[in-house]
Protein backbone atom coordinates (compact mmCIF):
# COMPACT_ATOMS: atom_id res chain seq x y z
CA UNK A 1 0.00 0.00 0.00
CA UNK A 2 1.43 3.13 -0.87
CA UNK A 3 0.32 6.91 0.13
CA UNK A 4 -0.56 8.53 -3.71
CA UNK A 5 -1.07 12.11 -4.79
CA UNK A 6 -1.64 11.14 -8.30
CA UNK A 7 -1.11 8.94 -11.04
CA UNK A 8 -0.53 11.11 -14.69
CA UNK A 9 -0.46 9.05 -17.97
CA UNK A 10 1.46 10.05 -20.69
CA UNK A 11 3.36 12.86 -19.50
CA UNK A 12 6.64 13.92 -20.87
CA UNK A 13 8.12 16.34 -18.07
CA UNK A 14 9.27 13.49 -15.84
CA UNK A 15 11.91 12.32 -17.98
CA UNK A 16 12.57 11.14 -21.53
CA UNK A 17 9.20 10.17 -23.78
CA UNK A 18 5.89 9.39 -22.70
CA UNK A 19 6.01 8.42 -19.14
CA UNK A 20 3.60 7.06 -16.37
CA UNK A 21 4.10 9.45 -13.28
CA UNK A 22 3.22 8.15 -9.77
CA UNK A 23 3.36 11.10 -7.39
CA UNK A 24 3.81 9.53 -3.39
CA UNK A 25 2.55 11.73 -0.78
CA UNK A 26 4.98 12.22 1.91
CA UNK A 27 8.18 14.56 1.89
CA UNK A 28 10.18 15.45 4.53
CA UNK A 29 12.32 17.88 2.85
CA UNK A 30 9.72 20.65 2.39
CA UNK A 31 11.64 22.85 -0.35
CA UNK A 32 11.13 26.84 -0.73
CA UNK A 33 9.63 27.00 -4.22
CA UNK A 34 8.77 23.03 -4.65
CA UNK A 35 6.38 22.72 -7.53
CA UNK A 36 4.05 20.58 -5.54
CA UNK A 37 3.64 21.32 -1.78
CA UNK A 38 0.33 19.67 -1.44
CA UNK A 39 2.22 16.65 -1.58
CA UNK A 40 4.06 16.81 1.72
CA UNK A 41 1.96 15.35 4.27
CA UNK A 42 1.88 11.93 3.31
CA UNK A 43 -2.41 12.12 4.92
CA UNK A 44 -3.06 13.89 1.86
CA UNK A 45 -2.56 10.94 -0.35
CA UNK A 46 -5.25 8.22 -1.41
CA UNK A 47 -3.62 4.91 0.09
CA UNK A 48 -3.47 2.34 -3.11
CA UNK A 49 -2.91 -0.88 -3.53
CA UNK A 50 0.63 -1.94 -4.79
CA UNK A 51 -1.24 -4.14 -7.81
CA UNK A 52 -3.88 -1.01 -8.62
CA UNK A 53 -0.52 1.42 -9.83
CA UNK A 54 0.75 -1.63 -11.58
CA UNK A 55 -2.28 -2.49 -13.53
CA UNK A 56 -1.98 0.95 -14.51
CA UNK A 57 1.88 0.97 -15.24
CA UNK A 58 1.46 -1.92 -17.18
CA UNK A 59 -1.47 -1.14 -19.49
CA UNK A 60 0.44 1.04 -21.28
CA UNK A 61 2.89 -0.54 -23.35
CA UNK A 62 4.54 2.77 -24.58
CA UNK A 63 5.14 4.80 -21.50
CA UNK A 64 7.99 4.24 -19.16
CA UNK A 65 7.69 5.36 -15.49
CA UNK A 66 8.56 7.76 -13.42
CA UNK A 67 8.02 8.34 -9.34
CA UNK A 68 7.69 11.44 -8.01
CA UNK A 69 6.42 13.54 -5.07
CA UNK A 70 6.69 14.48 -2.73
CA UNK A 71 9.44 11.79 -2.20
CA UNK A 72 8.72 8.38 -3.42
CA UNK A 73 12.16 7.48 -0.70
CA UNK A 74 10.12 8.63 2.23
CA UNK A 75 8.19 5.29 1.30
CA UNK A 76 10.18 2.97 0.68
CA UNK A 77 9.37 -0.60 1.04
CA UNK A 78 6.31 0.32 -0.86
CA UNK A 79 8.21 1.38 -3.97
CA UNK A 80 10.41 -1.29 -3.85
CA UNK A 81 7.61 -3.59 -4.43
CA UNK A 82 6.05 -1.94 -7.13
CA UNK A 83 9.49 -1.17 -8.73
CA UNK A 84 10.51 -4.82 -8.46
CA UNK A 85 7.07 -5.62 -10.12
CA UNK A 86 7.54 -3.56 -13.10
CA UNK A 87 10.98 -4.65 -13.65
CA UNK A 88 9.30 -8.65 -13.37
CA UNK A 89 6.80 -7.63 -15.99
CA UNK A 90 8.17 -5.52 -18.54
CA UNK A 91 11.23 -3.81 -19.92
CA UNK A 92 10.09 -0.16 -18.66
CA UNK A 93 12.79 2.25 -17.20
CA UNK A 94 12.32 3.53 -14.04
CA UNK A 95 13.05 7.49 -13.16
CA UNK A 96 12.93 8.39 -9.34
CA UNK A 97 12.81 12.12 -8.33
CA UNK A 98 14.28 12.30 -4.76
CA UNK A 99 15.38 15.22 -2.56
CA UNK A 100 17.72 12.69 -0.68
CA UNK A 101 21.41 12.24 -2.03
CA UNK A 102 22.63 9.48 -4.19
CA UNK A 103 25.09 8.83 -1.04
CA UNK A 104 23.02 9.08 1.55
CA UNK A 105 20.03 6.93 -0.10
CA UNK A 106 23.14 4.00 -0.04
CA UNK A 107 23.25 4.68 3.60
CA UNK A 108 19.73 3.37 4.36
CA UNK A 109 19.45 -0.20 3.71
CA UNK A 110 15.76 0.08 2.45
CA UNK A 111 16.14 3.12 0.07
CA UNK A 112 19.20 1.45 -1.22
CA UNK A 113 17.42 -2.10 -1.89
CA UNK A 114 14.56 0.48 -4.02
CA UNK A 115 17.69 2.06 -5.31
CA UNK A 116 18.41 -1.30 -7.32
CA UNK A 117 15.37 -1.17 -9.46
CA UNK A 118 15.92 2.61 -10.44
CA UNK A 119 17.39 3.31 -13.60
CA UNK A 120 18.21 6.98 -13.62
CA UNK A 121 17.58 8.72 -9.74
CA UNK A 122 17.38 12.59 -10.27
CA UNK A 123 18.73 13.42 -6.53
CA UNK A 124 18.73 16.67 -4.50
CA UNK A 125 16.74 19.57 -2.80
CA UNK A 126 15.27 21.74 -5.02
CA UNK A 127 17.00 25.70 -4.20
CA UNK A 128 15.36 28.46 -5.12
CA UNK A 129 18.01 30.07 -5.81
CA UNK A 130 19.69 27.48 -8.12
CA UNK A 131 16.63 27.57 -10.29
CA UNK A 132 17.13 26.99 -13.94
CA UNK A 133 14.45 26.42 -16.80
CA UNK A 134 16.98 25.71 -19.24
CA UNK A 135 17.51 21.83 -17.63
CA UNK A 136 16.07 19.43 -18.51
CA UNK A 137 13.96 17.16 -15.98
CA UNK A 138 15.31 19.26 -12.86
CA UNK A 139 14.19 22.20 -11.17
CA UNK A 140 17.77 23.11 -10.07
CA UNK A 141 21.25 23.05 -10.85
CA UNK A 142 22.43 21.26 -7.92
CA UNK A 143 20.15 18.43 -8.42
CA UNK A 144 21.80 15.72 -10.67
CA UNK A 145 20.60 13.18 -12.95
CA UNK A 146 22.78 9.60 -11.77
CA UNK A 147 22.70 6.85 -14.06
CA UNK A 148 22.07 4.38 -11.14
CA UNK A 149 22.97 0.87 -12.67
CA UNK A 150 26.53 2.22 -13.57
CA UNK A 151 26.89 4.09 -10.53
CA UNK A 152 26.11 0.90 -8.39
CA UNK A 153 28.67 -0.92 -10.55
CA UNK A 154 31.23 1.66 -10.66
CA UNK A 155 30.79 2.72 -6.63
CA UNK A 156 30.47 6.47 -7.08
CA UNK A 157 28.35 8.53 -9.30
CA UNK A 158 28.01 8.29 -12.77
CA UNK A 159 26.03 10.68 -14.34
CA UNK A 160 23.16 10.30 -16.85
CA UNK A 161 24.54 11.84 -20.41
CA UNK A 162 20.90 12.04 -22.15
CA UNK A 163 20.93 12.67 -25.76
CA UNK A 164 17.36 12.75 -27.30
CA UNK A 165 18.89 11.91 -30.70
CA UNK A 166 19.81 8.18 -29.06
CA UNK A 167 17.42 5.90 -29.29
Amino acid sequence: MLSIIDIIEDTTVDGPGFRTAIYAAGCPNQCPGCHNPESWDIKKGKPTPTEEILEKVLADDFADVTFSGGDPMFQPEGFTKLARAIKEKSRKNIWCYTGYQFERLLQNPKQAELLQYIDVLVDGKFKQSLHDESLLFRGSSNQRLIDVKKSLKEKKVVFYNYNPFII
